[in-house]
């Protein structure tokens, strides 16, 4: 089937694929590969208009019938294999000269044939090219069974020995993928597809009607031997049948058919005598026959061919404009017409007889119109010029010139360019020799050939490889000694014709058909009517240019929008579902709230740009109207005993579902109902309410767009206080008008209003910063408001501001004094002193209990010398704030509308951390102006003053210095990210295997390629900074001096985001190159990805959504997609702080993201899978180390003590597992299944190492804290009957258990972020503790062992207001007495000092760089809230340039 093996020494010769026989060298550009082209040789389409032009259908000198031209091509078809074209994909455009009438009537100069160059021997190249081009290289049937094997079973029936036919059993059936059949489409309708298409031996079989009818024809002699030689040998098996048949056949058509009828026929000349098998003569084809063969038989191909009846009775055929004689040539090719009626024509033999051509006149006499102007074109090509295409094919092979050819056969060489004549017209010989520059030596060998007036150069070409076949053949049927046939067999293969192969297939009598059907003699039977001429025939359908991405545009783009938009959704996605989390943690929090079910409920609308919400509204008896929110807790009051008359105004339109509350001198309520009744029992409840308390109601309607212009939102009233204030202490600290701004307002009665405004309780408890029902606020409120109307007016607010501003200590004392004389009577009674104490601890949430209130109150009595009076005079009040003179002239009233110009001069800060000076020293802390207090310390070391420039480049070396590790690491890991997409691109780019891919999307594949290398090794790698345990145990090692694992997370994160943006870098790439494999033509596909497609001819490459929707890679590539988008979204910290346990499931996909990436690349679409060699090492040790952690996981630890502390904290002991060895300052994950759900949390280790249990302090601000609170509340407890058990898994290492390194170690926490410090301070003082409660327990412990000055505490209480705010300074006068009668601070007991306000990071450190001078590095480690671990990290960045002290910050949020 294929030839291999037929040479017994030489086994390829004539295989399938083999190199072709170069005759002479070849004749390249370079001498190895490289075509010639302009202008070294002339433009092959000029060349082809040049001698191919003339009138078409002139006869044939010899009378060659068209059936001997087409039945060349099927013998052609049997031998030849060049048009598979070669990969990688070659080009040798053939381009088309401007207003070339056929191809560029426009005379654009643009158009630009393709012409790809066929498959060549991939180990040539280096030296004169080979191509591997043939099919086989004998004359053995393979157009007939196929060249292969499994394509002669796939065209059998395997019934009787029969090949399979379609119905009726006349012809074959249609193709349906079995056999890779040709199925180019049909150039004069575009139509495509296997209908039509016929299985047969050769995938170019069906090319035409007139080469199909000779493929059917040899179809139906294999079946009807096998059918007489089954009547002969009924035991015969199917098997035993066809391979009979097929002998048989295949002899036949070697025969006198082939060598011995068709080519003396068209060659004019006999075939020499066969003398015997030659076992050393090469038989395989040859360069020149490959490009001879195919052109001789174009020149001879006629415009039309006729159609009769079995009766010689000529059919006109239909066309369309109207009915034409024959069949036109150029609009039959492949052809998807049901054939039924051309396969008629082989009822009679002029069917195939007519229609003749001159092989031999020189062709400057006739036209080839069919095959110059409109053969099949190539690509999106729906035409092109077959004579130009062979001028290319003859130089993509490196064809010898015209002179060397025939030196080669023997013939003599062209001297001049007048040896043409006197046959070639002068005009044409001219323009010819015009082309070569009249250089003879030059002229080509198609050109020269075709030039021949009795073609003795192409003839000996064609003899000489028919011979060679013939000869070198071990199967020829002449060849006795192999024994296939007997002499007297032989004889009669010898005495059989292409006639009785006629006769014996149709219907037609043997006397109906001439002896000799390859010539037309004179008295043969149904001769022609007339000689065909294009004049007689249909016209050509013209050229159409294909485009393949017509009609898919729309869905290519809208294809790249959604997966843009995979985010956005997946965005919308996280949003409903930090929804329903959080709905269900306010139903979780509502649960010891109280109902509200029986309160009216709306949504409260804010304004235009702002979100409604949800309220209750209630109706007290003391006729206020309360908004409550779904906690209960009250969002304001409404006082409606104020009001002469209560104001509703109703929407008219829109469902009538809103509702005004008119609240003069405050903001208005405008509720929206979900339906009218709703609102019409709620105005039918404030009715009667009104009523009951003795009030008017007026109701009015408008419609809902003017009652909201109507409504006065919290904005607006925010934006006219914002003028109240701004104007307020304007007047009263003489600020310039610029500072204070000016009043741009649309009317006069506008900037009127804002002057003229009162404020109303709530909102002067708001300009504090306190809660409207504080005593503080009372008190103040009651002072100021000296009409008694329940608002406070400008001038009022005035009034009192002027003195806390501009007065002097006793004037603030003495209003101080008259804010809490209740009574009026002149005197201050312990009662009244002690609930102006109260007042200020209430923005300390209480920190004090009445007796330590009382114990305070005592104090400061006993010590001024009035512990036998029950009141004061304002003398005496003012006695006892005799040493703090300075704090009350620079205390104030702090107001959020204060002015920024204001602002700047009443910051203070201070340094805490001071060392003994000897006393001659100058005083450490020094007084400022009158409205600036600043404590510092001055350094000893040289001031740090440079220029700017020096400054940065003293800032960037301190900063390599101080994260040099971290530095080092990321420039190490980009390193190698780079150098593996470099490499990646520079592969595809110059020096991946020749597939042509590098060529056809140059960007999208470096691009694609490149990022997904680095994808594979980013994903792999992050791998690691998730191994917990193993980052654990390598911070104890010497590594940890060169790898900063303290910054895991980080890492983490930052190579997360750098894999992201190379998927998507990935992804983009993929998107270029999907849109340039949509448009670009199969047989170039064919090349690219020669696993997945088949080059069939049709051109027609898959659609867009093919790549996505229909591949692996393009599935899993939109899988993963999708995935990333769920993962990385998740994983922000708005979405991790809403849903924890969205972020803990999603975050858990990674599983399911290793096994699409390991799907994704194993497809081997490009590349073989490159994903494991950068993904094993990682996943092992992940695996080992999560195995570890699971091991730990299944180990349920017994809880022994819980405890439900203040703030929402939940205290937890538990068992400590064995060989559970940990440092303080270290963390767990634990999980409750009681919880119903299995997922792991991580908290601090608040117990120290040498105790024998552990500990948690957990606070409660999420769903699942908050449920872990109420399971083990003593309300749970008593319905379970025991302590629910917990799973753990840790201890983990971080940064805040590296304290002990330093000399000097800084703790800073905020809210719960204690807890790690608690384990630190434990374990500090090593004492085993006794339960306390929360942190100032544990401190007050510390403080009680630590006899050598280890630890230094500073408490800050940062709720209270700025530093000299007038409650501030109260509180801080009450708490320095403290400290001076009992050593130890009024809030917290504790000897450390307490501070007001938020802690002055900067200055803080700066004093611990003077006190600690010796020391190069001081440890800062911080947990809590981002804001207060962000202001750590900037005040240890600020200090951390200079060259002084460094501050290394170890952080943790929560």
């Amino acid at each position: 089937y294929d030839g291999w093996y037929n040479n017994l020494l030489h086994h390829s010769r004539g295989s399938v694929g083999a190199r072709l026989l170069r005759l002479l060298p070849a004749n390249y550009a370079d001498g190895v590969y490289q075509a010639l082209q302009e202008p070294h040789v002339p433009n092959a389409r000029h060349l082809s208009n040049v001698v191919a032009r003339g009138p078409s259908g002139l006869p044939s000198r010899r009378n060659t019938t068209a059936l001997a031209v087409f039945f060349g091509f099927h013998v052609l078809l049997d031998i030849l294999g060049t048009e598979k074209p070669g990969c990688p994909a070659e080009f040798l455009n053939i381009h088309i000269p401007p207003g070339d009438l056929v191809f560029d009537p426009a005379g654009t100069g643009d158009v630009v044939l393709p012409f790809q160059r066929i498959h060549w021997a991939m180990e040539t190249g280096q030296s004169p090219n080979s191509p591997r081009e043939q099919v086989t290289g004998w004359l053995d049937g393979s157009s007939i069974y196929g060249p292969l094997h499994s394509w002669s079973d796939a065209l059998r029936s395997f019934s009787g020995g029969q090949l399979a036919s379609g119905p009726g059993g006349r012809i074959p059936r249609e193709t349906d993928g079995r056999v890779h059949m040709w199925k180019a489409l049909d150039p004069s309708t575009g139509q495509g597809g296997p209908q039509g298409i016929y299985d047969l031996g050769s995938a170019w079989g069906n090319e035409n009607r007139f080469l199909q009818a000779v493929s059917i024809a040899w179809f139906r002699y294999h079946n009807h031997l096998a059918a007489v030689l089954a009547q002969g040998h009924p035991t015969w098996s199917d098997e035993d049948l066809f391979q009979h048949a097929r002998k048989w056949v295949i002899a036949t058509f070697q025969v006198n058919i082939v060598l011995y009828e068709w080519l003396p026929t068209l060659l004019g000349t006999q075939v020499p005598e066969y003398k015997g098998y030659q076992q050393h003569l090469d038989p395989s084809l040859s360069p020149e026959f490959v490009a001879a063969a195919g052109q001789f038989l174009a020149t001879m191909v006629p415009p039309g061919i006729y159609r009769r009846d079995s009766k010689c009775q000529f059919q006109r055929v239909p066309g369309p404009d109207g009915s034409f004689p024959a069949m036109r040539l150029c609009n039959s090719y492949w052809s998807r017409e049901v054939h039924r009626r051309v396969l008629r024509t082989w009822q009679a033999r002029s069917a195939m007889a007519v229609g003749v051509a001159p092989p031999a006149l020189p062709c400057h006499h006739h036209g080839f119109e069919s095959i110059t102007d409109y053969w099949y074109g190539p690509l999106k090509y729906s035409r092109t010029d077959y004579v130009a295409s062979s001028l290319q094919r003859g130089r993509d092979l490196g064809l010898p010139t015209y002179n060397q050819a025939r030196e080669r056969f023997g013939l003599e060489p062209l001297q001049s360019w007048s040896d043409f004549a006197p046959h070639l017209e002068q005009q044409v010989l001219e323009k010819v020799a015009a082309l070569y520059d009249n250089n003879t030596a030059g002229l080509e060998l198609l050109p020269g050939g075709m030039l021949e007036v009795d073609s003795s150069l192409f003839s000996a070409i064609i003899l000489d490889q028919f011979v060679r076949l013939r000869d070198g053949d071990r199967f020829w049927f002449e060849n006795t000694k192999n024994g296939l046939f007997t002499v007297e067999e032989i004889r009669k293969i010898r005495n059989t014709t292409f006639h009785d192969v006629l006769a014996a297939v149709t219907s037609t009598d043997s006397a109906d058909l001439q002896p000799h059907v390859f010539v037309w003699r004179k008295g043969d039977p149904c001769p022609q009517p007339q000689q065909l001429t294009a004049q007689h025939l249909a016209n050509c359908t013209p050229m159409m240019v294909l485009d393949y991405f017509k009609g898919s545009g729309a869905g290519f783009g809208i294809i790249i929008v959604v997966l843009c938009c995979l985010p956005l959704v997946t965005l919308f996605v996280a949003w409903i579902v930090a929804i329903l989390r959080k709905r269900d943690f306010q139903k979780l929090q509502q649960k010891q709230s109280p109902v509200l079910c029986s309160f009216p409920s709306a949504m409260e609308w804010h304004g235009p740009k702002t979100d409604s919400s949800p309220v209750y509204i209630q109706l007290q008896a003391d006729e206020v109207l309360k908004v409550l929110d779904r906690t209960g807790s009250v969002l304001r009051s409404i006082s409606l005993k104020a009001h002469q008359r209560v104001e509703v105004v109703l929407s008219s339109n829109k469902g009538n579902k809103a509702l005004l509350l008119k609240s003069p001198k405050e903001y208005d309520l405008v509720l929206l109902f979900s339906e009218e009744t709703e609102r019409s029992n709620f105005t039918g409840k404030l009715q009667g309410y009104l009523e009951e308390n003795g009030l008017e109601l007026h109701m009015s309607e408008m419609k809902e767009q003017s009652l909201m212009k109507r409504a006065v939102t919290q904005e607006q009233r925010k934006q006219t206080l914002e003028t109240f204030f701004r104007h307020l202490f304007a007047q009263v600290l003489e600020i310039n008008r610029s500072d204070a701004g000016e009043l741009n307002f649309e009317s006069s009665q506008k900037a009127k209003e804002s002057l003229t405004c009162e404020l109303s309780r709530a909102e002067f408890a708001e300009a504090l910063g306190l809660k409207a029902h504080s005593m503080f606020v009372d008190s103040m409120f009651s002072l100021a408001d000296k009409d008694g109307n329940g608002y406070i007016s400008f001038r009022e607010f005035l009034d009192i501001l002027v003195v806390f501003m501009k007065g002097s200590p006793q004037e603030k004392s003495k209003v101080m004094f008259r804010m809490y004389d209740i009574d009026e009577n002149g005197f201050l009674s312990k009662e009244e002193f002690l609930r102006m104490l109260r007042s200020f601890i209430e923005i300390s949430n209480n920190c004090l209990s009445r007796d330590q209130a009382e114990q305070v109150t005592e104090s400061m009595f006993r010590a001024s010398g009035f512990q036998d009076r029950d009141e004061l005079t304002w003398e005496d009040f003012h006695y006892m704030l005799r040493d703090h003179d300075s704090e009350l002239r620079l205390t104030q009233l702090c107001i959020k509308g204060i002015p920024e110009v204001l602002k700047q001069n009443l910051h203070n800060h201070a340094s805490f951390i001071r060392k003994k000076e000897p006393k001659s020293s100058p005083p450490v802390f020094a007084r400022v102006n009158q409205y600036q207090l600043r404590l510092y310390t001055e350094a000893k070391r040289k001031k740090y003053e440079r220029n700017k420039v020096q400054q940065k480049i003293q800032e960037f070396k301190r900063f390599v210095e101080n994260y040099r590790r971290h530095i080092v690491c990321v420039v190490l890991f980009s390193a190698i990210t780079t150098g593996v997409f470099m490499e990646r691109a520079y592969y595809y780019a110059f020096a991946s295997p020749s597939t042509g891919i590098a060529q056809t999307t140059f960007v999208g594949i470096i691009i694609s390629r490149g990022s997904a290398a680095c994808i594979s090794f980013m994903y792999s790698y992050i791998l690691l900074t998730m191994c917990r345990n193993l980052i654990t145990v390598l911070r104890e090692t010497f590594l940890n001096h060169y790898i900063p694992f303290d910054a895991a997370v980080d890492f983490h994160r930052w190579v997360a985001m750098g894999a992201l943006i190379f998927s998507v870098l990935h992804t983009a790439g993929h998107i270029v190159n999907v849109y340039i494999f949509s448009v670009t033509p199969l047989s170039v596909l064919s090349c690219l990805f020669s696993n997945v497609f088949m080059d069939d001819g049709s051109q027609l490459p898959q659609k867009y959504y093919w790549w996505f929707f229909q591949t692996i890679p393009g599935m899993t590539g939109v899988l993963l997609l999708v995935i990333l988008a769920v993962m990385y979204v998740f994983a922000t910290r708005h979405f991790r702080r809403v849903s924890f346990q969205g972020f803990w499931i999603t975050h858990h996909l990674y599983m399911l993201l290793y096994i699409l990436v390991i799907i994704h690349g194993s497809y081997a679409l490009i590349q073989q899978p490159r994903f494991h060699i950068y993904f094993i090492i990682p996943a092992l040790i992940y695996s080992a180390d999560k195995l570890l952690s699971l091991s730990r996981k299944k180990v349920e630890i017994s809880v022994v003590k819980a405890e439900l502390l203040p703030s929402g904290v939940t205290h937890l002991q538990f068992q400590r597992p064995q060989d559970f060895d940990y440092k303080s300052g270290q963390w767990v994950r634990i999980a409750c299944v009681a919880l119903g759900t299995s997922e792991y949390h991580p908290f601090t280790l608040t117990s120290a190492p040498h105790e024998d249990t552990l500990s948690l302090h957990i606070r409660a601000v999420g769903p699942w804290t908050t449920r872990l609170r109420e399971l083990y509340s003593p309300e749970s407890l008593a319905l379970i009957g025991k302590l629910p058990k917990l799973y753990l898994d840790g201890p983990f290492g971080e940064g805040h258990q590296e304290w002990n390194k330093f000399k000097v170690s800084v703790l800073v926490g905020g809210g719960i972020g204690v807890t790690p410090f608690a384990s630190i301070l434990k374990d500090l003082v090593f004492k085993s503790p006794m339960w306390f409660e929360w942190l100032a327990d544990i401190i007050r412990e510390v403080e009680e062992v630590d006899r050598n000055s280890l630890v230094s505490v500073h408490i800050y209480i940062t709720q209270l207001a700025e530093k000299f705010d007038l409650r501030t300074t109260m509180l801080y006068i009450c708490e320095r007495h403290f400290q001076k009668v009992l050593n130890k601070s009024l809030f917290t007991g504790l000897h450390a000092i307490t501070h007001f306000g938020r802690p002055p990071f900067v200055p803080f450190f700066s004093s611990l760089q003077e006190v600690h001078r010796e020391v190069q590095k001081i440890g800062v480690f911080s947990c809590g809230p981002p804001g207060m671990t962000k202001s750590v990290e900037k005040a240890c960045q600020q200090l951390n340039k200079k060259d002084q002290t460094y501050f290394a910050h170890h952080y943790e949020n929560f």
